[in-house]
């Protein structure tokens, strides 16, 4: 569908026109790509019905607007436009989008300072220059300085560990809204789309989805923009809707009818390259797929679009997880019907890492086996931290036997069972940090590196394979060392550390940690096809982390595992006798 495409057209050609100084004509196009992106018909078939004079009977579309989207439409671009482009600086777009900047300011911002994009006005206001500006002063300064913090908020990327509890709350927020007395819609169908609903590790925006008839549309956007948190509402219509939270996130809003649903909920959850794979498809078989709809191309007559289910059977393919849908072979293998069966949320058992405050935890042990026991595990592994690690207060080995005391006695308390683990150093050498004659008796050792993390690539892969070739050692944890946004991963050769961790019947963690997701779904693929086995596991530090293996399990859906690769789904006599087969 080419509305959208369109309507970001004119929207840029209003800015770069707007920077010249021209009067009428960027309301105009404004309001031409208002109507298009609300338009609930795709413009491309009104062009091909109707022509020039089809587009014309479109509210705020006149003869001129007409004769540049038929021009879009015939050729790709608009002439004029792309003369336009070069009258303009390149950041013209982001900079019109900041609060308080219009094209007079921006005009004089670029002409006394040569300030040209984002970057260029953020420099200029730490160093305190706008306020020596002809009608700026010290005030308009620390507005604008503030201003373009919003901005970097709203346009960074959002960690899944945010966005997803966001969007739920939103989700939860709007439907009790739209319940109210004042509003009378009932939300039956509504959710998160986009990279969020395919549980990327990042996102860019949040966008929502929901099912309402025509009428009452308008009553739901209103409801929308009046959440609580809201503190911009960027646009308001019909079909579509756009707001930015006071802590800086942009959440979109849709509204189909029921007959659309399943189409819109596909094509907005797909990747880009996913989408283009099924459209062509589409055409092969002689239809047209697009938001609203899987039509006929003959009959124009809409064959599926209510469900995602039918979109697909219609296309000759079983259903695709949202997870999968990013042209990664998932189309060759659901036309084959041979998709793997994800592991699900039910599947799981236990929990294998996590930590109490006898180390670096903040809660006591009896209360993180409550938690566990209470969220209905069968299992869980206490885990906390080796000698080394100081800093996260690691337990001297009597301390540790300590702890194996009390989980003996608390054991005749509670159903759960309660293995008696360590997340173990990996020191630097590629030993591990407790003796051999401490680790045989633990039932889980999870080794870990903590340090070092700056070595040269060829001496972090001979550590790791090193601490693999320990009997004792069961699971590797968060393998990559990363920490989202603040700390990137070490260099290893992950080619080298599967094979090591295959012969030597290893475990490699998931860890569901959100500053983690560790390991990521690029390198699940890549250790599957070692034949390694998995565990999830939310290396939880308080009882709230415990909710934490939704992100982990998220990963390891994106990377196509099963029930039959994570080792946490295995009844707690498989478990052992996994760990016992690992040790001899």
């Amino acid at each position: 569908m080419k509305n959208r495409e369109i309507a970001e057209l004119l929207y840029e050609a209003a800015d770069i026109l707007e920077y010249q100084q021209v009067e009428w004509k960027p309301r105009a196009y404004r309001k031409a790509a208002q109507m298009i992106e609300n338009l609930g018909e795709d413009i491309k078939k009104i062009y091909e019905r109707s022509g020039k004079d089809g587009l014309t009977e479109i509210p705020g579309i006149g003869e001129s607007i007409a004769d540049h989207i038929a021009e879009y439409l015939e050729t790709g671009k608009v002439e004029k436009f792309e003369k336009l482009k070069g009258k303009a600086p390149s950041g013209t777009a982001e900079l019109m989008e900041i609060r308080g900047i219009g094209a007079k300011k921006m005009k004089k911002l670029a002409d006394a300072f040569g300030i040209m994009n984002v970057s260029d006005l953020k420099e200029a206001i730490n160093a305190h220059k706008l306020r020596k500006l002809e009608n700026f002063g010290e005030k308009s300064e620390e507005n604008l300085a503030r201003a373009v913090e919003q901005y970097e908020k709203s346009h960074s990327r959002i960690a899944l560990g945010k966005a997803l509890p966001l969007a739920d709350e939103i989700i939860s927020a709007l439907k009790a809204r739209c319940k109210s007395a004042r509003c009378k819609v009932d939300l039956a169908k509504i959710i998160y789309t986009g990279s969020l609903r395919r549980l990327r590790e990042t996102i860019g925006d949040i966008d929502i989805l929901a099912e309402a008839e025509k009428e009452e549309a308008l009553k739901v956007m209103d409801a929308f923009v009046s959440l609580p948190d809201v503190e911009e509402v960027v646009l308001k219509g019909s079909t579509k809707s756009s707001i930015i939270l006071k802590e800086g996130t942009a959440i979109d809003l849709r509204v189909v009818t029921p007959e659309s649903y399943g189409a819109a909920l596909q094509y907005f959850t797909g990747s880009k390259e996913h989408n283009i794979e099924l459209r062509n498809i589409a055409i092969k078989k002689g239809y047209k797929l697009s938001e609203y709809g899987l039509y006929s191309k003959e009959s124009e007559k809409q064959i599926a679009g209510k469900s995602e289910e039918e979109i697909y059977e219609k296309l000759g393919l079983v259903y695709i997880p949202p997870e999968l849908r990013e042209s990664r072979g998932e189309i060759k293998a659901a036309a084959k019907n041979a998709l793997p069966k994800l592991i699900e949320v039910g599947d799981l058992r236990g929990d294998i890492h996590m930590h109490t405050n006898y180390s670096e935890g903040k809660e006591s042990l009896e209360t993180m086996i409550g938690e566990a026991e209470a969220l209905g595990y069968e299992y869980i592994a206490v885990t906390d931290h080796s000698r080394s690690q100081r800093i996260a207060s690691g337990m001297e080995i009597e301390k540790l036997k300590a702890q194996w005391y009390e989980i003996d006695k608390l054991s005749k308390r509670f159903k759960i069972k309660i293995l008696k683990g360590s997340e173990v150093e990996i020191l630097k050498d590629g030993s591990l940090d407790y003796p051999d004659e401490v680790l045989k008796e633990l039932d889980i050792v999870v080794g870990a590196v903590h340090s070092g993390f700056s070595a040269p690539e060829k001496k972090m892969t001979e550590r790791i394979v090193s601490a693999i070739g320990n009997r004792y050692l069961d699971i590797l944890a968060h393998p990559s060392g990363r920490l989202l946004g603040k700390r990137e991963a070490y260099a290893v050769n992950f080619e080298n550390v599967f094979e090591a961790a295959a012969a030597n019947g290893k475990v490699m963690e998931i860890n569901s940690q959100p500053s983690r997701l560790d390991l990521n779904d690029e390198l699940i693929l890549r250790a599957k096809n070692f034949g390694l086995k998995f565990c999830i596991s939310t290396d939880s530090y308080t009882i709230s982390d415990l909710a934490s293996m939704r992100y982990g399990l998220g990963q390891a859906r994106r990377g196509w595992l099963e029930k039959e690769d994570v080792v946490n789904t295995y009844p707690y006599s498989r478990l052992k006798e996994v760990f016992k087969k690992i040790k001899h």
